[in-house]
């Protein structure tokens, strides 16, 4: 086992290394000539293929022009008018419908300037629009100092309480708009809804994990041993009734310690994180290949020897609590990737999600040590240890197989590798639940698996059901929805191929492009806070976007920009804030999303909507997820009513 983990870290690492360089589609530099007194500055920007980038004037209503700034001189004087070297490209740009000029492949200014003092520095500051065929990218400032003081701080003010840099002197429209929120009325959410289906999916899983061979093998020998340690039945079966409400406790209070070490917005962090995404995606695979037989995964001996004994030696409720931590650690291999799962999954709602998940989890796993204990004589029917619970183990391991690729899924989202799109995604799904159908017919067998002489009728239903979801999962190749793996699957954008026409795309990813596209426009903007690892917001991409109703209003009636929270494409410059009263500089795309939601808005959590006007201000209260698309267009209705006020 060790040179196994051994592996998976080499291969983490070489996956990290492989993919860690991102590529920006516009990046300056500058430098500097002197010659005695006179010096030249020189700003130089690359432009990738397939992108332009604006020119320093352009006509009212159109895009944000370049602005090359100079704010900091001292020890010297600007010589002359900044001097554009490279050739303008002259165009009509449908986005805006207006001629535009912009510069293709790289662009060069210069500005002269004299030396008055030894000691002197020239700084500035570049904003700037680039565009392609497809979408627009708000470039966070380029800062660029020359002289001898280059290296001072370029703040332009700075108080006891607050710090503002270059970035946020620009950028009025990050004000914070909460108590406006709030005056609209409570967010509309679903959030009882989440929590009773984080129950549920507790309760399902546990309920899965009793029928594997780590499990039910302990039931009748747990509950006989409760029913004969003591000659009155009344006293085992209440034993036994304690050992169940002792499984409860214990998971309970894994779910609690998970929130409370961690915290609320630390464990959505890390459900969404890339790294934490490839790490459980890679823990899943090694769990899966260890239930189609190719090794077993156990804790040490040790640790389940220590707890019997200890069980064995201490009397009352002691003595039951440790046995059932045997019984958490017994099983462990089986129930692991089920409980771990469990766990991301619930991390995506609020501080109780976890112990909800776990609650349901546990009351499945107790049910069946207290139901026996009531009534002994049903143990007599229970089906005896055998190879079906092999099986049950095989089936397990294509379900993690399956759901292993959602967290890879993320991981390639928010980097942008682009190796598993939606149809990658559905064709190994696609693979995965045929090849489970024809193992639970037989067709197929795996290490430790009895000859299977016939099929019943529980493994035939099975099979016909994952042979038919395989089936229903072929037409999203080109383009379907697919409601049931919207949760899991890579949203509708990263389809190459889509005959789907009711497919809504946001008009940008970047919070400053939509304000210039909405004031332009004249429409309100729809601020969409999502996440490559947001499983509700692939669901009400997929159940209420797609509604006719909801997609014409947001292709035609809204500027819709889209901020992923935990988007890896770093920024050109560090965005540097003072966030409760400390300073911090944020680096990727994802961390600016997050405190513009978090600052402005006072949310943490996703799918968020919230409806503004063009300087900002919102216009309704915010939105949460709900998978009613009659509640959405309520929602917009009454955001655009305010909007014409």
């Amino acid at each position: 086992m060790k040179k196994l983990f051994s592996t998976l870290a080499l291969v983490m690492c070489l996956v990290s290394m492989s993919f860690a360089q991102m590529v920006d589609p516009i990046r300056w530099t500058s430098e500097m000539k002197q010659d005695g007194k006179n010096v030249e500055i020189t700003l130089k920007a690359t432009i990738d293929a397939g992108w332009h980038l604006y020119a320093l004037e352009l006509p009212e209503g159109g895009p944000m022009a370049t602005d090359i700034s100079f704010g900091r001189i001292e020890g010297a004087e600007l010589v002359g008018e900044l001097q554009a070297v490279s050739d303008l490209v002259v165009k009509f740009e449908d986005m805006f419908g207006l001629e535009l000029s912009w510069y293709e492949n790289e662009a060069v200014f210069v500005q002269k300037a004299k030396i008055t003092d030894e000691n002197w520095v020239v700084s500035g500051s570049v904003s700037f629009m680039g565009c392609n065929d497809e979408t627009c990218m708000m470039g966070n400032p380029f800062s660029f100092a020359e002289g001898p003081k280059a290296n001072e701080p370029m703040l332009i003010a700075e108080t006891a309480e607050t710090e503002t840099t270059v970035e946020e002197a620009a950028n009025d429209i990050y004000t914070p708009v909460i108590d406006q929120l709030k005056a609209f009325g409570e967010t509309t959410n679903t959030s009882d809804s989440s929590m009773w289906a984080i129950f549920i999916l507790g309760f399902l899983g546990g309920f899965v994990a009793l029928f594997t061979p780590c499990v039910w093998p302990i039931i009748p020998m747990t509950v006989s041993f409760f029913l004969k340690r003591s000659g009155d039945k009344s006293k085992g079966r209440r034993d036994a009734f304690t050992y169940g409400a002792a499984i409860i406790i214990i998971y309970l209070t894994l779910g609690l310690l998970v929130t409370g070490i961690f915290g609320a917005s630390a464990l959505n962090a890390l459900s969404t994180n890339a790294i934490f995404n490839i790490i459980f995606f890679l823990m899943l695979v090694v769990f899966a290949v260890s239930f189609f037989g190719a090794f077993e995964i156990t804790l040490p001996a040790s640790w389940t020897s220590k707890m019997d004994a200890k069980a064995e030696t201490t009397t009352g409720f002691m003595s039951i609590m440790l046995m059932a931590f045997t019984l958490v650690l017994v099983s462990f291999s089986c129930t692991g990737p089920i409980i771990g799962t469990l766990l991301v999954e619930a991390a995506q709602g609020s501080w109780l999600g976890p112990a909800i998940g776990m609650f349901g989890f546990s009351i499945a796993l107790a049910l069946p040590f207290t139901i026996f204990a009531m009534f002994p004589s049903m143990l007599k029917s229970m089906p005896k240890s055998g190879g079906w619970l092999n099986s049950v183990k095989v089936v397990l391991g294509f379900l993690e197989l399956a759901l292993s690729l959602k967290f890879l899924s993320v991981a390639d989202l928010a980097y942008g590798w682009g190796i598993l799109d939606r149809e990658t995604f559905l064709a190994l799904w696609i693979v995965i639940f045929a090849l489970l159908g024809m193992y639970l017919l037989g067709k197929i067998t795996l290490p430790h698996d009895d000859q299977v002489e016939r099929i019943g009728v529980g493994r035939m239903m099975l099979a016909l059901i994952s042979f038919a979801y395989a089936i229903y999962l072929v037409p999203g190749l080109w383009g379907a929805p697919c409601r049931s793996a919207s949760a899991f699957a890579p949203p509708l954008t990263t389809q190459d191929f889509n005959l789907y026409e009711n497919e809504v795309h946001p008009d940008t990813h970047d919070y400053e492009i939509a304000m210039q596209m909405a004031q332009t426009a004249g429409k309100p903007v729809l601020v969409d806070f999502s996440g490559f690892g947001c499983v509700n917001c692939r669901k009400m991409e997929a159940s209420v976007w797609t509604d006719p109703t909801v997609a014409g209003m947001l292709q035609n009636d809204f500027v819709l920009v889209t901020l992923m929270v935990d988007d890896r494409t770093p920024l050109a410059k560090p965005f540097v804030v003072v966030e409760g009263g400390v300073r911090k500089e944020f680096t990727t795309v994802g961390e600016k999303n997050s405190y513009i939601q978090r600052n402005k808005f006072g949310a943490n959590a996703q799918p968020f909507y919230v409806a503004l006007d063009a300087e900002g201000n919102p216009l309704n209260k915010s939105y949460a997820f709900d998978e009613n698309p009659a509640n959405f267009v309520e929602f917009l209705k009454a955001t655009l009513e305010n909007y014409k006020k």
